[in-house]
């Protein structure tokens, strides 16, 4: 019998991208800045129907400006860059146990390489 409250998805989405990004940039609207200014800011502001000052306002410190969601929205579409949205992956969704375990991994081989030298060298 099927049920009618757990229901197998029809598609699985698989996201192969760089781990880490939430920690080269410091914001959702810096790792946006950074796009935009790669892709030349005058070229994004036209997308995104905004003078270049504007935009440039928008993705600076300025309090009294924001980057709204919908030019967020509209960034995407038109630059087709997706690192804000792998930034919000890596930043709220990425399991840290996974990234502490991998680190532990790589640490243990040199471990294994170190505690023979801090013996030879009379640190152990």
């Amino acid at each position: 019998m099927k049920s009618q409250v757990i229901n197998r998805p029809d598609s699985q989405l698989t996201l192969c991208f760089e781990q880490g990004i939430s920690e080269r940039h410091q914001s959702l609207r810096e790792c946006v800045a950074t796009g935009v200014y790669r892709a030349g800011l005058g070229n994004i502001a036209i997308d995104l129907n905004k003078a270049p000052g504007n935009l440039s306002v928008e993705l600076s410190d300025d309090p009294s400006r924001h980057f709204s969601v919908d030019s967020l929205e509209r960034y995407i579409e038109k630059s087709r860059d997706t690192a804000p949205i792998y930034y919000l992956i890596d930043k709220f969704l990425n399991d840290k146990t996974q990234k502490q375990n991998a680190a532990l991994a790589q640490l243990a081989p040199i471990l294994a390489q170190l505690a023979p030298l801090m013996r030879e060298a009379g640190l152990a």
